[in-house]
């Protein structure tokens, strides 16, 4: 398919990400979490003051969990217009797909606590 490069069309393609990702805020309550924890680590590391190696490394966690949050929910829409009626194979994929996104925000998890941790304590031993 050799569509012809318009800047509309780019234009309307960002259009489409971004309307998939406000669909993703507004039907996907885990999303929703994820963005409270996306501002609260943000909000700490500034509060913190991070240093870049620590930014690069909780961008790539946060980042890591959106994505991951992002396919499931992909997977999960086709999977539920493919295949409307409850079947194993469709709920194990779905499963697994969730089980990523656990996987991510788990280490996530980790990769926060390894860096706002001690700069909280520094930060907290400054303090008293």
């Amino acid at each position: 398919m050799n569509e012809k490069w318009t800047f509309s069309k780019r234009a309307a393609s960002f259009g489409y990400a971004f309307r998939g990702l406000a669909a993703l805020l507004r039907e996907e309550p885990n999303a929703r979490i994820h963005l409270l924890a996306s501002v609260l680590v943000v909000s700490a590391a500034f509060v913190l003051a991070i240093d870049a190696s620590g930014w690069r490394w909780l961008s790539l966690a946060i980042t890591a969990v959106w994505l991951a949050e992002a396919f499931n929910t992909a997977i999960e829409r086709i999977a539920d217009a493919a295949v409307p009626e409850p079947h194993p194979l469709i709920g194990e994929a779905k499963d697994v797909a969730a089980g990523g996104v656990l996987i991510a925000a788990f280490f996530a998890a980790l990769i926060g606590l390894s860096i706002l941790g001690p700069a909280f304590l520094r930060a907290w031993a400054r303090l008293s």
